[in-house]
């Protein structure tokens, strides 16, 4: 597969289509950012020019070095052919520094987190503002029926909705920079708060600076997902796109300052000067557009969310569950199981917290840990491309100390609602801990048999022994071993330990994972003509898992190679094709020594694995042509266990006369 054919031409309709996907969490921002900032505020202190000044002026070099310099000018350029985001920059590191799965894992879990929350306030805010004219609008119902509403539409795709979304966008982003301008153009003072000087005066002299940083962080919490949006847009369409949205947003930001500074007598701490800034006369308009805006940013997220997960499956972070396609559209999936899942902790959110000053306590804690892992993550990517230490080191430390102050700000709020977004990202690390453990546990324990002359002809004799009832006309087994010649012991052990498999032809078909997005290839091995073949298919961790039409479609071929023959080997039926039978063979996990920190990591990964995964479901096959076995964790243990008691046995003829003797022998073996 040509990865050209993934990249995203720069244009006009690629820059709008930009500000539709990448700038909805952080292009609703400004409907929150001030309010917050004001509630932090010391009492009758809340149009404190000072403080109003200063507390914009660090949105702007925030907005300025967080997103800006850090992600738009420096991250973006860390793409993996074209995708961005943790998991896709793990992937390009995590062969040299194997490691780092955990840094990967916990800043994928506060992204999700994120995700769950971002919803929740981002809607919530949208109808308080709605209240503010209807005052009788019940805003919880509401908000609710909005949240239902959007994840209940995912599994139709969102396909003939995308095309408005930039447009959309385009004019939000527009109504910012105007409504800013309406209120900044009378008070151009406000202008000062460019000087970052006020910014680092505010940080030493305000009362509670730290609290309002953990609010002023808020205006970038779109830039993670800015990263992970690399591959739907364009490395250049996002970073022209981002001069209009900054610039929009920066003036938005000094427009409330002004409207602020200038109405002393009714700014309190449950004022919202967005919705007050605006005209009379447009503050309904307005409103309605906030909320399109704010489903329009939930949408955004919604669809990262599902990439993040496509992607931790493809990473072995995940567990397997299907992934669909509900349109055509590049890039967009839905994932049922997932989706339920934000559904749910969003609505919890909302009833739970039950406005949206209180959301925004438990909001950015863990979009902080995220940033910080990725820029842990980026120090390695410096290192893995032989970047000089007297750029990587400033560099790295120098964002490590701005996110770690922002962590420490936000960690204010952990007791008055952080701690949720902390339990959420906690929850989905666990999960993604115990799968990447349980998978490498089995990986170590896994034992391999060459498919030399031996084998393959006990293969062959089985085929032809019509005292065994025929399993196939053709056997699929799927394998993990990478030489061509090798399968896994499971998968000799259920062709011949268990009830023998006979079958006219058999192959053996391996997956492999690339770290490339877009990366297809396969590779055909006859091993025995017209009976044992291998297939190896190697898919990039974006290209869609149809593991059962590419097969098909490569024996298809074969066979007008003259390669195979692929029809019913029933007289009745010969000019039909033949059937097939997918065998995926299952280790069980009893009497495997782990240490006692992985013991409940492997319970976990054993329960999720009985429960929720398919690999059949994962590797799109039909459950009705696949066959699912369970063998011993190590066969070759288990065939040596055997040879033991043979051993014993036989011994008692020759002096171990009874069966109790016979028994402590097996004892005292098992012991030691």
């Amino acid at each position: 597969m040509n990865n050209s054919s993934h990249k995203i031409p720069v244009g006009i309709v690629g820059i709008i289509s930009a500000i539709g996907i990448v700038y909805g969490d952080i292009g609703t921002s400004p409907l929150y950012v001030l309010k917050s900032i004001i509630h932090g505020l010391p009492n009758n202190q809340w149009a404190n020019p000072f403080y109003i000044l200063g507390a914009v002026s660090c949105v702007i070099w925030t907005l300025t070095i967080q997103t800006t310099l850090k992600y738009v000018i420096i991250t973006l350029r860390a793409d993996n052919k074209g995708e961005g985001g943790i998991l896709s920059l793990y992937a390009l590191i995590r062969r040299r520094y194997q490691w780092t799965f955990i840094i990967a894992i916990i800043g994928a879990a506060a992204l999700l987190a994120d995700g769950a929350i971002t919803p929740a306030i981002t809607i919530i805010t949208a109808i308080e503002g709605l209240n503010v004219i209807y005052s009788s609008i019940p805003i919880i119902p509401v908000t609710l029926l909005l949240i239902a509403v959007l994840f209940f539409i995912q599994p139709f795709g969102t396909g003939s909705l995308g095309r408005f979304f930039g447009v959309g966008m385009l004019i939000w982003f527009s109504t910012l920079g105007i409504l800013g301008l309406y209120r900044l153009l009378p008070h151009l003072n406000v202008l000062a708060a460019f000087n970052p000087m006020y910014a680092i005066r505010f940080i030493i002299e305000a009362p509670d600076a730290l609290v309002i940083l953990g609010a002023i962080f808020m205006c970038t919490t779109g830039a993670e997902a800015l990263y992970s949006d690399l591959g739907h847009c364009g490395l250049k369409n996002i970073r022209i796109s981002w001069g209009y949205v900054k610039s929009c947003l920066i003036i938005n930001y000094l427009g409330q300052a002004a409207w602020v500074i200038s109405h002393p007598q009714i700014i309190g701490p449950e004022v919202n000067p967005f919705f007050m800034m605006m005209p009379e006369w447009f503050r309904l308009t307005g409103i309605i557009m906030s909320a399109l805006a704010a489903f329009i940013a939930c949408q955004a997220l919604i669809s990262g969310a599902f990439t993040i997960i496509s992607e931790a499956i493809s990473l072995d972070l995940w567990p397997n569950v299907r992934v669909k396609y509900p349109t055509l559209i590049k890039g967009q999936m839905y994932i049922r199981s997932i989706n339920y899942i934000l559904f749910t902790l969003s609505a919890l959110m909302v009833i739970s917290f039950q406005s949206s000053i209180n959301l925004e306590a438990a909001y950015g804690l863990a979009i902080t840990l995220s940033m910080l892992m990725t820029t842990v993550l980026l120090f390695f990517y410096f290192m893995k491309n032989n970047k000089p230490l007297w750029y990587s080191v400033p560099l790295t430390l120098f964002f490590m100390v701005i996110e770690i102050g922002f962590f420490v700000a936000n960690i204010q709020k952990f007791f008055h609602g952080g701690f949720a977004s902390i339990l959420i990202a906690g929850f989905i690390f666990i999960i993604m801990y115990s799968w990447f453990t349980g998978r490498r546990l089995k990986r170590e324990h896994n034992s391999f048999v060459k498919l030399d002359a031996e084998y393959l002809s006990k293969i062959v004799a089985i085929s032809h022994d019509k005292t065994i009832d025929k399993t196939a006309t053709h056997l699929f087994y799927l394998t993990r071993a990478q030489g061509l010649h090798a399968v896994e012991s499971k998968i000799t052990y259920s062709l011949f330990e268990r009830k023998p498999k006979r079958a006219d032809t058999y192959w053996f078909v391996s997956i492999n994972r690339m770290d490339e997005p877009y990366k297809f290839e396969y590779q055909v091995e006859v091993l025995v003509p017209y009976k044992v073949f291998r297939i190896d298919l190697n898919i990039g961790f974006k290209v869609d898992m149809h593991v059962e039409q590419y097969v098909q479609l490569i024996a298809t071929r074969m066979e007008q190679q003259n390669l195979v023959n692929l029809s019913s080997r029933y007289p009745s039926i010969k000019d039909q094709r033949g059937d097939s039978l997918y065998v995926i063979v299952e280790r069980t996990l009893r009497n495997v020594d782990v240490n006692f920190i992985n013991r409940p990591m492997l319970a976990i990964y054993s329960f999720i694995k009985m429960k929720f995964t398919s690999d059949a479901e994962m590797f799109d096959i039909d459950p009705t042509l696949t066959l699912v076995e369970f063998v011993p964790m190590i066969a070759n243990e288990y065939e040596s266990d055997c040879e033991t008691l043979k051993q014993l046995i036989e011994q008692s003829q020759l002096g171990i006369t009874t069966d109790q003797d016979i028994a402590d022998a097996i004892l005292d073996t098992d012991h030691n």
